[in-house]
């Protein structure tokens, strides 16, 4: 659709605060967007020069028609967008889709008896009614969680549907041993039951005092009744509460409630991640992928805040934010998160102390969490083979050609402790088994396409005889010329004429960004909307290229950790091998060697009170 054709309508838009519609030529709405000023932001679409932004571009070639609805202020504009996108879900707007694999945990408060479960993915029909959903989490932070709860709440943990199957049966062994309240018994009304369930909500908002202070009542009463076994039974309930409340991370000076959003980009996604801090303590976190890399961050979440905290349980009064974004007005959204929550939130770019903290540590994880994503292949559900059929159809090979995929790296600290790593992917899947790792000996200086080239040519020298089963695509870290290296050894080894190589590119900011082919054709990854087949290919690229440098670097800075260990303890004089060996197995680090006493260092047995003195010399010198 040319611009030309909306330019007399285009006049018509006032230039006031609204929310617009663009529809394909079937009618179907395939973006919703806001505007401070109507006109201005539908001519940046249609009425201006090239888009920048490939998603955007794509979009508008699909437009046939729009509409737009003028609202009063920009708040209600966020509102309405909000809702609009809820409604049509278009293709082209920046959707909070849940992970089906990552779990949530649900408190079903909209029934009688309190269930407290995983659940896969929210109900909207049981939210509205009521029902609390807490997550995603990872599978097994969900199931430390539910371990937690179990430890601490007397729940049921039958299938048994209440009131239905009230005074059916005899209670289980865990009425018995304190674990639960039994309300098969009839004898535990409904009302009882649904304290203990909202003392649950308390958990996850970790407000534990109130939680400690209702035990430790129950307990005094227990004791005083003479009932020792149901004071025993609340006693470890108390070491359980309080044991998880002491390995909590804590913020001591930060005692309110605050959320601190992350967000990390990679493959042609971004991770959102959100730490939620209660009373000084983190005690949850959430984690979601949108489509979408670093250019559409700020869009990224601007739509997070809206549409998470929509259908939050909770909105704390402080919301912790990576950067403002560029295009977002961040009154609006404050004030939309404020109408939520029935009160003042804000929205901060922590600069200093343990805010600043914080905020980092949420960046921590939201990378984390990408990079976790990457190496499964994307989704729970995802075939992690599906990359490679793809690329065997861009490279015109027969299909399950590709099972068996290398790629290797060369790492070095100058010319010292050079070496290389090997990873192994099988049908997608690392194969960490088969990760191979070479410390370099007829290349003594730094030098990359030689150590490549030592390392190609001792890994070849080894076939499926010894357990080194030849590829079928070797993926070079690295463009054309790395690619060039790798071929140049490969391709004189009798036998390889089958094994197919590739290259890894990386773009400016040092991700990987497409793959090149031996005849230097190159298929580019990024700048464009990409279809579902080059978003599996980016993925898995990116995995085997965060891998393989993982792998090379952890060897590297191990190799340099155990020279400069050596180095640090030869240096002392009369500290022979056997002196350092007992410094080692008896303080443990060199670290805790060089800041030992002369005391200290003279118990050792078979060290001197004169090594004693020459080893504290030798780490204090000039003090």
């Amino acid at each position: 659709m040319s611009g030309g054709k909306f330019d007399a309508r285009l006049d018509t838009v006032p230039q006031t605060p609204g929310v617009y519609l663009m529809k394909d030529a079937s009618g179907v709405v395939i973006y919703v967007g806001k505007a401070k000023k109507l006109r201005n932001r539908l001519k940046s679409y249609f009425a201006s020069g090239s888009i920048a932004s490939p998603k955007v571009a794509a979009m508008v070639s699909h437009v046939a028609d729009f509409e737009y609805t003028v609202v009063g202020s920009e708040p209600e504009a966020l509102l309405l967008e909000n809702n609009l996108i809820k409604r049509y879900q278009p293709h082209y707007n920046i959707l909070l889709r849940d992970d089906k694999g990552y779990p949530y945990i649900c408190i079903t408060l909209n029934e009688e008896y309190p269930r407290v479960f995983k659940a896969f993915r929210p109900d909207p029909a049981a939210r509205k009614a009521g029902a609390r959903y807490y997550g995603p989490y990872m599978n097994s932070d969900c199931n430390e969680v539910l371990k937690a709860i179990s430890d601490i709440f007397p729940l049921k943990r039958c299938k048994k549907v209440f009131p239905r199957d009230i005074g059916k049966e005899r209670p289980c062994l865990n009425y018995h041993i304190g674990k639960c309240m039994a309300p098969c018994l009839g004898t535990v009304i409904s009302e009882e039951y649904r304290k203990m369930t909202e003392q649950i909500v308390l958990f996850f908002e970790g407000k534990y005092d109130g939680i400690e202070k209702d035990i430790t009542s129950q307990m005094e009463k227990a004791s005083e009744a003479l009932e020792f076994e149901r004071a025993g039974a609340l006693r470890d309930r108390m070491i359980a509460l309080k044991n998880i409340s002491r390995n909590q991370r804590v913020f001591l000076s930060v005692e309110r409630d605050v959320d601190a959003i992350g967000l990390y980009s990679d493959a042609g996604e971004t991770c959102v991640r959100k730490l939620e801090l209660r009373e000084g303590r983190i005690v949850g976190s959430s984690t979601y992928f949108f489509s979408g890399d670093e250019n559409e961050q700020s869009g990224i979440l601007e739509n997070f805040l809206t549409q998470y905290y929509e259908q939050a349980p909770f909105v704390p009064p402080l919301i912790l934010i990576p950067y403002a974004p560029e295009e977002a007005d961040l009154a609006s959204t404050e004030s939309f998160l404020s109408e939520k929550a029935g009160r003042k939130v804000r929205l901060h770019v922590a600069e200093r102390g343990e805010l600043t903290e914080l905020s980092n540590l949420a960046q921590l994880n939201a990378r984390e969490m990408m990079v976790r994503r990457i190496l499964r292949g994307g989704n729970a559900g995802a075939d992690p083979s599906a990359p490679l059929r793809y690329l065997e159809q861009i490279m015109e090979v027969p299909e399950g050609t590709f099972s068996r995929v290398e790629s290797f790296d060369i790492s070095n600290l100058g010319n010292d402790d050079i070496c290389s790593g090997m990873v192994v992917f099988k049908d997608g899947r690392p194969d960490r088994q088969s990760y191979r790792l070479f410390k370099m000996k007829r290349v003594t200086e730094q030098d990359d396409y030689a150590s490549m080239r030592e390392t190609l040519e001792r890994r070849f020298s080894h076939s499926g005889n010894d357990g080194f089963t030849w590829p079928d695509l070797i993926l070079a870290d690295g463009g054309i010329g790395q690619l060039n290296a790798i071929a140049s050894v490969v391709r004189e080894i009798p036998g390889t004429e089958k094994i197919k190589l590739a290259g890894m590119v990386k773009n400016d900011r040092h991700k990987t960004s497409g793959i090149v082919f031996e005849d230097g054709h190159e298929i580019r990854l990024e700048g464009r909307e990409l279809s579902d087949g080059e978003v599996g290919l980016l993925r898995f690229l990116t995995t085997v290229q965060n891998e393989v440098h993982r792998f090379a670097i952890s060897y590297q800075r191990k190799l340099s950790g155990k020279r400069n260990m050596k180095y640090k303890l030869e240096g002392i004089p009369g500290i022979g091998p056997a002196k350092r060996k007992l410094l080692l197995e008896s303080f443990g680090t060199i670290k805790a060697v060089s800041e030992a006493s002369v005391e200290n260092l003279a118990a050792v047995k078979g060290i001197s009170e004169k090594d004693a003195e020459a080893i504290y010399g030798f780490f204090h010198e000039g003090e």
